[in-house]
């Protein structure tokens, strides 16, 4: 996978961005998980997280939101509700010309 390296903060412009490892933390239905080294690029200015491809997998590795359930059909699926695909698709990246045409995802924290 082609890695680039990110300078401008695709929400605010800021040349500030930075890249950053650390213990990621989320919550899935009152249930917190942690992500430990995760990398991202993270903004001081406006808060704007950017996520690449690897950092996204090893979050839904470790996500019970992702986890997979069998149907009892001898099938599994990935559990995920209604409200969880919605916001997949706001963080899609479909919202960044970053996210399209490299694959970076990002959110504002």
């Amino acid at each position: 996978m082609k890695t680039i390296r990110i300078t401008v903060c695709p929400t605010c412009g800021s040349g500030k961005i930075r890249k950053m490892r650390g213990t990621w933390t989320g919550r899935f239905r009152g249930h917190s998980y942690t992500v430990p080294s995760l990398e991202f690029y993270e903004c001081p200015v406006c808060g704007e997280r950017v996520y690449d491809r690897e950092a996204m997998r090893m979050i839904e590795d470790r996500s019970p939101a992702f986890t997979k359930v069998h149907s009892g059909k001898g099938h599994t699926r990935t559990h995920r509700s209604h409200h969880e695909r919605a916001h997949a698709k706001e963080a899609a990246p479909a919202n960044s010309p970053i996210g399209r045409r490299y694959g970076y995802y990002h959110s504002r924290t």
